[in-house]
C-alpha cells in the first residue's frame, strides 16, 4: 500500500496514478483524505478525553486526600460520563482505522516516472531483442502437435482427470520439466547468489494480502473456503511473506532468495488461441526470484534481477526480447515491470516467460516487512522485487518448437543434456 503521509502531500499524483493504470477510481482518494482526516479528528478528541481522564484522576485524588468529599464527587460523575465516551470515541478509532485500512488497501503503486504512460499492450516498449527466429525448410509443427506426436504431455487424459489446463507430462516430458527446473535453480544459486528455499504450496488471507493478490486478484486464485488457504498463485506470494511482521538488520540486505513450485490460477476469461497447449495453464511450473533490497539500490538491483531472469534464455538459445511495460500494463501491485519474451517458432508470435518486476515499498508496507538502519533511527520499510526466472509451460512450447527437425525430432540445447540425460527427442 502507499505510504498515506504520500497521499495527503501528492493527491494528484496518486490521482493519475490510478488514471494511468486503469485500476480502480481516482475519487478514492478523496474518500481517503476525507476518511483520514475525521480519523486523525476522533483521534484528536480520544486524545483531549484521556489527558481529561488523567487530571481528573489527579483531582479526585488530591480532594480526596483533603477530605473535601462533595468536591471530589462532582468530579467522579464527570469521571464516569467521560469513560463511556472514551469508550466511544475507541470504538469509532478503530472503525475509521480499519475503514481506512481497508480503501488504502484498493489505491494500486504509484508507477516509476521511466515507466510509458499507455492504455495497452500496444503502448509497451520493446527495448532489446536477442537471438534469430529459426529459418526452417520445412512447416513447422506447434508444441502441442509436437508433444501429442512424441507423448510428452497428455492434454486429454489431464482434461479428464481434473480438467483443462490441467495436463500430465508423460517420459521426456516429465523428465524435460525436472531438467529445466533444477537448470534455473542450479543458475540462479550458483551465479545469481541466491539462496534456494522451498515455500508452502498454501497461503493464508494475511500472506494473500501482503503481497497484493487481496482484494485485487481474487479471481484469478483458487480458494479452499474451508480452511480459509489460497493454492499459491506464484511462489512471490510465500516467499515474499517470509518476513512479513518482522524488523531486520540492515546489514543482512540485500536478501535474494529463489523458490520452485508448482502455481495455481483460475485464468478466468481466458480463451481462444491464448489457451490452446501449455500457452496458458491453470497448474504449471515456476522457478521464482524474490529479493529484499534497501530502498536506495532497489532500481540497480531490477537491473541486476533483470539479467539474472535473462541468463537461462541466453544459454538456451532461445529468441527472446525484453518489453518494459506501459502504466495500463504495469499491475496494481508494481512500480516498474519488465516482460521477457521468447518467440514461438510454432506459432510465430512472442509468449510471455517472465515478468520482473519492483514493487518499492508497496509490499513490504502491507507486510510489515521493515529494516533498521545501521547509523540508528527509525526502522525503515525495504523495498521488494521479484521475477520469474524462469515460467516453465511457455518455456517447454518454445524449446520443442525452435529445436524441432525435418525428421520430426527435437534437439535438446547442449547446455540441459547434463540435466535431461539425452540429447534428442524422437
Amino acid at each position: 500500500m502507499l505510504d498515506l503521509q504520500r497521499i495527503r502531500q501528492e493527491p494528484d499524483r496518486v490521482r493519475e496514478a490510478i488514471r494511468t493504470k486503469g485500476i480502480g477510481d481516482p475519487e478514492l482518494v478523496d474518500r481517503v483524505l476525507a476518511l483520514d482526516a475525521e480519523h486523525r479528528r476522533t483521534l484528536t478528541e480520544l486524545q483531549e478525553a484521556r489527558h481529561r481522564q488523567n487530571t481528573l484522576a489527579r483531582q479526585i485524588g488530591q480532594l480526596m486526600r483533603e477530605g473535601r468529599r462533595d468536591e471530589a464527587q462532582a468530579l467522579i460523575e464527570e469521571n464516569t460520563r467521560l469513560k463511556e465516551h472514551i469508550k466511544t470515541l475507541e470504538a469509532r478509532e478503530r472503525e475509521l482505522g480499519e475503514a481506512l485500512e481497508a480503501l488504502l488497501l484498493e489505491i494500486p503503486n504509484i508507477p516509476h516516472p521511466s515507466v510509458p504512460v499507455g492504455r495497452g499492450p500496444e503502448d509497451n516498449v520493446v527495448l532489446h531483442e536477442e537471438g534469430c527466429p529459426p529459418a526452417f525448410d520445412f512447416e513447422p509443427l506447434p508444441h502441442w502437435e509436437l508433444a501429442t506426436r512424441h507423448g510428452l504431455i497428455d492434454f486429454e487424459r489431464g482434461a479428464k482427470v481434473t480438467g483443462s489446463g490441467f495436463p500430465f507430462y508423460v517420459g521426456k516430458g516429465a523428465r524435460l520439466q525436472r531438467a529445466l527446473v533444477q537448470f534455473f535453480l542450479d543458475l540462479a544459486v550458483n551465479e545469481g547468489g541466491y539462496v534456494e528455499i522451498q515455500p508452502p504450496l498454501f497461503v493464508n488471507a494475511d500472506s494473500a494480502r501482503g503481497t497484493g493478490q487481496l482484494p485485487d486478484k481474487e479471481d484469478l486464485m483458487y480458494v479452499i473456503e474451508r480452511d480459509g488457504l489460497y493454492p499459491i498463485p506464484t511462489a512471490e506470494v510465500p516467499v515474499t511473506n517470509y518476513y512479513r511482521d518482522e524488523i531486520l538488520e540492515e546489514s543482512r540486505l540485500p536478501i535474494k532468495f529463489c523458490a520452485y513450485s508448482p502455481c495455481f490460477r483460475r485464468e478466468a476469461g481466458s480463451y481462444g488461441k491464448d489457451v490452446r497447449g501449455l500457452n496458458r495453464l491453470h497448474q504449471f511450473d515456476k522457478v521464482e526470484l524474490v529479493q529484499f533490497v534497501h530502498p536506495d539500490t532497489s532500481y540497480d538491483a531490477l537491473e541486476q534481477l533483470r539479467e539474472d531472469a535473462e541468463r537461462p534464455l541466453r544459454l538456451l538459445g532461445l529468441p527472446y526480447r525484453r518489453v518494459l511495460m506501459c502504466t495500463a500494463e504495469t499491475g496494481f501491485t508494481q512500480a516498474k515491470k519488465y516482460d521477457l519474451e521468447v518467440w514461438s517458432a510454432g506459432q510465430q508470435r512472442w509468449l510471455e516467460v517472465s515478468s520482473i518486476s519492483n514493487f518499492e515499498d508497496f509490499q513490504a508496507r502491507r507486510a510489515r516487512i521493515r529494516f533498521r538502519p545501521a547509523d540508528g533511527g527509525r526502522p525503515r520499510f525495504v523495498h521488494t522485487l521479484n521475477g520469474s526466472g524462469l515460467a516453465l509451460p511457455r518455456v517447454v512450447a518454445a524449446l520443442l518448437e525452435h529445436y524441432q527437425q525435418a525428421d520430426g525430432s527435437i534437439i535438446i540445447p547442449e547446455v540441459l543434456r547434463p540435466y535431461t540425460g539425452f540429447d534428442r527427442i524422437g
